[in-house]
Parts: structure tokens; C-alpha cells; sequence
């Protein structure tokens, strides 16, 4: 399958009075076509960052890419100017963002605001973009489109400004979607119809996508690979079922841990101890280590490499080393009835 986005030793950091943040750390990984990758972690893991530098919207100054390549169809991303990726952005990459009421303009109609990137990349008339727009709400499940195009965004709902989100982000047809927590501010009946709706899109454009959320259950029921991100690396990756079934990075062990459980009623939920590192003075080593239960002397001096597991599954992690003791994963990591299984 072809790659349309392939990121290569990523590195962003924001320069501050005090230090240099180094909020992602030699980041690699790869997106085909008509694939959903999902980017999981803890607030301040670098998701977001990832994310906002692939469309080049990260300010710079405070912001610098420090290093590494954004492939797009073979394209350095960050050699390009601004003028030129303002003809990628909402053309051939375009993003949802995590709070619509904040990233729709308030002032300005639904409508209005789904015709910009049609006038703009597609030369459509006006007229023609008012069309498209009507079939966009359509598109995403909005009642009444002809009049609701009419609308300013403080007269949807939450969910169905989260829709009209998705409609400008689809409008010309983008090649990869970037959804930014797209279903943390919404309750869990719209969470499921939002999902829902990005697979049909997806099955009929064949739309690639890029998920980040911090939500496992989101992962599991919309994400064909995960990369589960931690200290602005990304410490494993795989796809659905090696991350639920058999995940190899205490930090992934952690997060599956922490999830609720249908049979946990009554019991305390599970918590990964202590708190993210400082990434304006990141460890040496392992991210994780200050907060793994399973931490060595050589996971605080030097960052493992990654260990291939399977064609698609890699693990960064010193108990993967033939030198480590054995450690099994613990049954509270264990995840059932994800995508069907039992």
C-alpha cells in the first residue's frame, strides 16, 4: 500500500527564558492510504505538536523544527514556504481541531466558512461552493442543511459543531485528516455517532487518518495502527490488536491499566504513579523511567532502540534486551471485547 506521509526523526522545540522545550525528540512514522493511525499518550506527551507541525502551524519563533523530514507524496513539508503550504493546508492535508467553538469564527456563517477553501482551491463560485456546502452538511448528518448553511456556529449544538468541523475540513476533498481529539468534548452517544461518521467518510473518499487522542476506547473501535507516545517519543507501535493484546512497553501497560473496565465495578481504577518528564531538561534515557516499576540502571543512562517485533509492531524498551529478566505483563493491562473479540 502506498505511504502518503512518511515523518523521519522529527524534532520541535520552543525556545522560553528559562531552557529550550524539547517537545518532540526524534519522532518517525509512517501513514498509507486509506489508513487510520492513531497517536495516543498523556496531555504533554507531544501529540498535538506532532500534529500542528505536519501542517506547518506551529510559530516560529517560539516554535523550531530542530530536525528531521515531513514527507507528503515525497515532499520535504518543512522546506517549503509559507505562501506554498498555504496551497497544501485545507487542499491535500486539512485538521479537525480539538474545540470547534474556539477554531469555527464565531462571526462568520457555517456556510461561509466551508466555502473559503472551495473559492480558494477548487475556483468553485460562489454559487457553486453555497451547493457544496449544502451536500458537505448532508454529508456529515446535519438536518436541514439548506438552512442550517444559513447559520452562525452559537446557534448549533456541540456535536453538531464538531460535524460542521469535519464538512470545512472535507470540503476539497483532503488526501489525509488530521482529527485533534476530535470527540473529547462531546458525550459518549455523539463520541460514537462522530467516530462513525469518520469511517463512512473514510470508506468513501478513502481519506487517510491521523487520530490523536489520549482515549484507548476511541483507538480501539477507529484505529487500523497506534503509536502511543510518551516525553515527545514515540515508544511503541503496532497495530490494534498487538497494542490491546500484546503490548510490550510498561508505559503502553500503564495506559491499557488505567482504562475501565466493564467487570470493575466497585474497584479502584487503576493510575500510572507520578508525573510526565520536564522537557526543558528531558532524561537521557528512557522517558518512562522515573515512573516505571520495572526501571534498570541502563534505562536512565541510554534510550533503547527499537526492538522489531513483527512487521508492523516495534517496542523501545531495555526488557526486550536478551540481558533483561523476564518481566510478563500484568493481568490489569489486559483489555477485552475490543473489536469484537471476546
Amino acid at each position: 500500500m502506498k505511504k502518503v506521509l512518511e515523518v523521519k526523526d522529527l524534532s520541535i522545540s520552543f525556545e522560553t527564558y528559562g531552557a529550550d522545550v524539547q517537545a518532540v525528540r526524534g519522532v518517525s512514522f509512517h501513514l498509507h492510504e486509506k489508513e487510520t493511525l492513531a497517536i495516543v499518550g498523556e496531555s504533554g506527551s507531544g501529540k498535538t505538536v506532532t500534529a500542528n507541525s505536519i501542517m506547518r502551524l506551529i510559530p516560529t519563533p517560539p516554535g523550531k523544527y530542530s530536525g528531521g523530514t515531513i514527507l507528503f507524496e515525497g515532499e520535504d513539508l518543512t522546506q517549503k514556504s509559507e505562501k506554498q503550504m498555504q496551497n497544501i493546508r485545507g487542499k491535500d492535508i486539512s485538521m479537525i481541531f480539538q474545540d470547534p467553538m474556539t477554531s469555527i469564527n464565531p462571526t462568520m456563517r457555517i456556510g461561509t466558512q466551508i466555502a473559503e477553501g472551495l473559492i480558494k482551491h477548487q475556483k468553485l463560485s460562489k454559487k457553486q461552493a453555497h451547493m457544496r456546502g449544502i451536500e458537505l452538511l448532508k454529508l456529515v448528518g446535519i438536518p436541514n442543511p439548506e438552512t442550517r448553511i444559513r447559520q452562525f456556529p452559537h446557534q448549533y449544538s456541540g456535536g453538531m459543531r464538531q460535524r460542521a468541523m469535519i464538512a470545512i475540513a472535507l470540503a476539497c476533498n483532503p488526501k489525509i485528516l488530521i482529527a485533534d481529539e476530535p470527540t473529547t468534548a462531546l458525550d459518549v452517544t455523539i463520541q460514537a455517532q462522530i467516530l462513525e461518521l469518520m469511517r463512512e467518510i473514510q470508506e468513501r473518499t478513502g481519506t487517510a487518518i491521523i487520530l490523536i487522542t489520549h482515549d484507548l476506547g476511541v483507538v480501539a473501535n477507529a484505529a487500523d495502527r497506534v503509536a502511543v507516545m510518551y516525553g515527545g517519543k514515540i515508544v511503541e507501535t503496532g497495530n490494534v490488536d498487538e497494542i490491546f493484546y500484546n503490548p510490550k512497553h510498561p508505559y503502553t501497560w500503564g495506559l491499557l491499566g488505567s482504562m475501565p473496565k466493564l467487570d470493575s465495578r466497585g474497584k479502584e481504577l487503576q493510575a500510572i504513579p507520578g508525573s510526565p518528564p520536564d522537557l526543558a531538561d528531558p532524561p537521557t534515557g528512557c522517558p518512562f523511567v522515573t515512573r516505571c516499576p520495572y526501571a534498570m540502571k541502563v534505562c536512565e543512562a541510554h534510550m533503547p532502540e527499537h526492538t522489531h517485533l513483527s512487521k508492523t509492531q516495534q517496542t523501545a524498551c531495555w526488557l526486550l534486551d536478551e540481558r533483561s529478566p523476564k518481566v510478563e505483563k500484568p493481568e490489569s493491562a489486559f483489555v477485552g471485547g475490543v473489536r469484537g473479540h471476546g
